[in-house]
């Protein structure tokens, strides 16, 4: 997708955002500490340079950028949690919304796949959005901090199979029809692929919508294992198919915290516009980083994090 492209989806969506009703004297940022002088766009300002790196470095390791987010942004800047959440989700939807098209178009996003997972995850990460803003903010900076941990873990323990072995469909997807054919452009291919271990895969999703709701981080890191090492989709279709579903789940549990007055132009517009300007930089960069170097920077930077947001939660 073009820059043009991408910017006519990020400015009437960054307009949109500042004529909501969450934006409204009900919803009020973040108080400035006692005594501080600084100018109300000091921290728009901080935030736009943060995210500008963030993308960079989402591009270069793979992750989205919702992940390193919230984490990052919850443990070191004065702004509440619920405002973090918030804006990850709508970080991690504007992603997915520029991508979703293109993959689709590309035949490497499947609608058949996406569909079923969709509905529960989507359902799912409504539920979460409305646990998390119940329990006290404590209780969720806990959880995320050793979310996050988890994550790391994830990322240096999972495996990933280009084209994984499925050696038979299962009744259930065979039913829904879950099964496709895509173009490897490394060698011109055509590869017919399918899934099995359907219910476990789906049931996963329930965990992975809840957890993507309640701690506002997109659930791309989770969504990618599953549909590929648990399912068995190739890896690129579990990738693609992962981004699109993205534009669904976050939707639905962005609706909850919009609805409570958890989302502010203040902390909006800069993040997605520093965010979708690191990542065409990231892009450009992807092509001499050394990926070693990058991914163990992005662990080491959620860990750090990670550990920061749980030690905050406990002290609190």
């Amino acid at each position: 997708m073009s820059k043009q492209t991408m910017f006519r989806i990020a400015v009437p969506l960054c307009l949109f955002l500042m004529i909501l009703p969450g934006a409204s004297a009900s919803a009020q940022g973040p108080e400035p500490e006692p005594g501080s002088e600084r100018s109300w766009w000091f921290w728009p300002l901080v935030l736009f340079l943060v995210t500008f790196v963030m993308g960079v470095l989402a591009v270069l390791g793979g992750v989205g950028g919702g992940v390193l987010f919230v984490p990052i942004v919850s443990g070191f800047f004065p702004f509440h949690l619920d405002f973090v959440r918030g804006t990850g989700l709508l970080v991690a939807l504007s992603g997915a919304l520029a991508a979703g098209p293109g993959l689709l178009k590309l035949n490497l996003a499947s609608l058949r796949l996406a569909i079923p997972v969709a509905l529960i995850a989507s359902t799912c990460a409504i539920a979460g959005a409305m646990i998390g803003l119940a329990l006290p903010t404590n209780v969720v900076q806990i959880c995320l901090g050793g979310t996050i941990l988890g994550i790391c873990i994830l990322m240096l323990t999972a495996k990933k199979s280009e084209i994984p072995d499925v050696p038979k469909a299962d009744k259930l997807s065979s039913a829904l029809r879950i099964y496709g054919v895509y173009q490897e452009a490394s060698s011109g291919q055509f590869i017919n692929w399918k899934i099995h271990r359907t219910p476990l895969g789906l049931s996963l999703f329930i965990i992975i919508g809840i957890m993507a709701g309640m701690f506002g981080l997109g659930a791309g890191w989770a969504n990618v294992p599953v549909l590929n090492l648990i399912m068995g989709a190739p890896l690129k279709i579990s990738v693609a198919t992962s981004k699109f579903l993205l534009s669904i789940t976050d939707t639905s549990a962005a609706w909850v915290y919009l609805n409570k007055g958890c989302v502010i132009p203040m902390m909006v517009v800069p993040s997605i516009v520093g965010i979708m300007l690191g990542s065409f930089v990231g892009v450009h960069f992807l092509k001499i980083a050394k990926p070693g170097f990058i991914r163990w920077m992005v662990i080491g930077i959620l860990a750090f994090a990670g550990a920061r947001a749980l030690l905050k939660g406990i002290a609190s």
